[in-house]
């Protein structure tokens, strides 16, 4: 049964960060590498006098291939270690609570992941643009991990307590660093075009979603098919 659990997480992590990696290569990347430009004052949002930059262009990946296989390691890492945990989770679940483990639900466990490692930290600290100037990092890494921690243990209150008391302590639990919130500074400014922070924004977290439901997917997936062999 070990061997299953950590074969399937390795499989999936394995299958989930080449996706992600490949749709940050096409999409995100892109704007990240044009956010530089701006950071470096290559590209500038605004003329010495006033006027609106025109030109707008992502550069693509350029040369920086050794940077890029870079990336794609973290991400087979990363979605591995993920893996990891989900299919810890859903061990439990199974062994402890009858939860049903199939392909079709693993979806709702990727969501839920994407949810509290993700999105539920994207409200306070979206995904920043290089040069975007931020809060220190201390704080806003305590705050971070704080979120996350608080999501599952909401997460799993909704999901698996009993009775309405344990739903709404839940969703308490989910709120509470939302409404501490997370450190930032007490102005607004920065050297990329708002427009393209918010595209960035939409597409880190969007195509992370793509790539937590691939992951909760075949968690489950490579699990079932283990069981039934």
């Amino acid at each position: 049964m070990t061997k299953n659990l950590l074969s399937s997480a390795v499989f999936a992590g394995l299958i989930a960060g080449l996706i992600a990696a490949l749709l940050q290569f096409v999409f995100v990347i892109p704007l990240l590498l044009e956010g530089e430009l701006y950071e470096s004052g290559s590209r500038l949002h605004f003329h010495a006098d006033g006027t609106p930059q025109s030109d707008r262009g992502a550069p693509g990946l350029g040369g920086e291939w050794g940077r890029h296989l870079v990336t794609i390691g973290f991400n087979l890492v990363t979605y591995t270690g993920y893996g990891l945990l989900m299919v810890a989770a859903m061990g439990l679940a199974r062994d402890h609570r009858g939860t049903a483990i199939t392909a079709q639900n693993g979806i709702i466990w990727g969501l839920a992941g994407f949810i509290a490692v993700q999105l539920a930290p994207a409200v306070g600290l979206p995904p920043e643009l290089p040069g975007t100037p931020a809060a220190e990092l201390a704080p806003r890494q305590v705050w971070w991990i704080g979120t996350i921690l608080a999501t599952m243990v909401g997460l799993a209150l909704i999901a698996f307590g009993r009775g309405m008391v344990m739903h709404l302590l839940g969703l308490i639990v989910i709120l509470a660093p939302q409404l501490i919130g997370a450190p930032h500074l007490d102005t607004f400014w920065g050297v990329a075009p708002p427009e393209l922070s918010a595209e960035f924004v939409t597409q880190s977290l969007g195509f992370a979603a793509v790539g937590w439901v691939t992951l909760g997917y075949f968690c489950a997936f490579f699990m079932a098919q283990g069981e039934d062999s």
